[in-house]
């Protein structure tokens, strides 16, 4: 007899491991992208208020359906304006980056005080003096920001303090950029386009422990299996003599931190009734100030934080403004 050819693809994807629990439901975003033009503000944040569909023309010229009115699936998110609260200064050192020195405004929002201990009287002005007189150690500016929990739909007081690169043209004009910047309540509009792509950052639905079959999509086995149908057939061989990390275990599944490239925003605008469906967007409510719709789903569920970032590899394909001719408002619930 000759031997019988088994086909047993592998089940679950190795490339996030660990399949740990996210350190914080607010991402982390660790890789800036450049930009040429500028100064620019790489970044934003809102949070997620649910799905709905637009229609719009097709205007990618190899799609069979090009110039006609289609329908695609959307993600609303609420993102009322940032308040920048403080300007950080990076200098470039043999252990990586290290600040240099930071500039916070007069009198940053209350709310902050639940997240963290702020500088006393601070004095921007005597941090902008020490930036400009090391401009030459100077390799980036950051500025933090605060979002306004308060302005969305989500029942907290507790705004998220992120980290936001500035980027494009030298360092002189972005310190004069981010020197403007400070105090101010910076909007989505600001630094996003209709028709841009972005990346979206942002922490998925966790599901707590679960096993192979659900975590892992195992085979489940058959009926008259020995011991377990729901479980794996073997741990793996007798050498090595011990259970290899790409063997299907039960455990976390969920609450990972995700990145999701090249998402399109199909609209931004200021007025949240725009999008707001019949009854308000299920376990969120009524969007009430400015939004981004972006094509697609997007990880977490609502009211979760979403950053939104300037995207790291771009499509060829240019951006350009996507015709809408209507946005969805017909109740969720029927």
């Amino acid at each position: 007899m000759g031997h019988r050819k088994v086909n047993a693809p592998r089940r679950g994807s190795l490339a996030y491991l660990p399949r740990g629990r996210a350190k914080s439901q607010t991402a982390r975003i660790r890789f800036w992208p450049h930009v040429e033009a500028g100064p620019t503000l790489l970044g934003f944040m809102g949070y997620k208020a649910g799905m709905t569909h637009v229609f719009m023309v097709e205007d990618r010229a190899g799609s069979p359906n090009f110039g006609k009115e289609v329908m695609y699936p959307a993600t609303v998110i609420d993102a009322p304006p940032l308040t920048i609260c403080a300007v950080r200064a990076y200098t470039q050192t043999p252990y990586g980056l290290k600040t240099l020195t930071e500039a916070w405004m007069k009198e940053p929002p209350k709310d902050i005080n639940r997240l963290t201990t702020q500088p006393k009287n601070p004095d921007p002005q005597n941090g902008f003096k020490k930036m400009e007189e090391n401009l030459d150690k100077i390799t980036e500016f950051r500025l933090l920001a605060a979002t306004q929990p308060k302005l969305a739909g989500v029942p907290k007081k507790t705004p998220e303090l992120i980290e936001i690169k500035v980027d494009g043209a030298q360092i002189k004009e972005q310190f004069e950029y981010v020197k403007s910047q400070l105090g101010k309540n910076l909007s989505v509009t600001n630094i996003f386009k209709e028709g841009q792509y972005i990346d979206i950052v942002a922490v998925s639905k966790g599901k707590g422990f679960q096993g192979p079959v659900k975590r892992l999509g195992v085979k489940i086995r058959d009926r008259k299996s020995r011991k377990t149908q729901r479980g794996i057939a073997t741990l793996g061989p007798w050498s090595p003599s011990r259970v290899l990390y790409t063997i299907a275990r039960a455990g976390q599944m969920g609450y990972h931190q995700r990145t999701e490239y090249n998402k399109r925003i199909l609209k931004i605008g200021t007025n949240g009734a725009d999008v707001t469906p019949k009854g308000g967007f299920i376990r969120y409510g009524p969007v009430k100030g400015a939004y981004v719709i972006v094509s697609g789903s997007i990880p977490g569920p609502t009211k979760r934080q979403i950053r939104l970032r300037y995207p790291t590899r771009p499509p060829r394909r240019l951006p350009e403004t996507p015709k809408i001719i209507s946005v969805s408002l017909e109740s969720p619930q029927g």
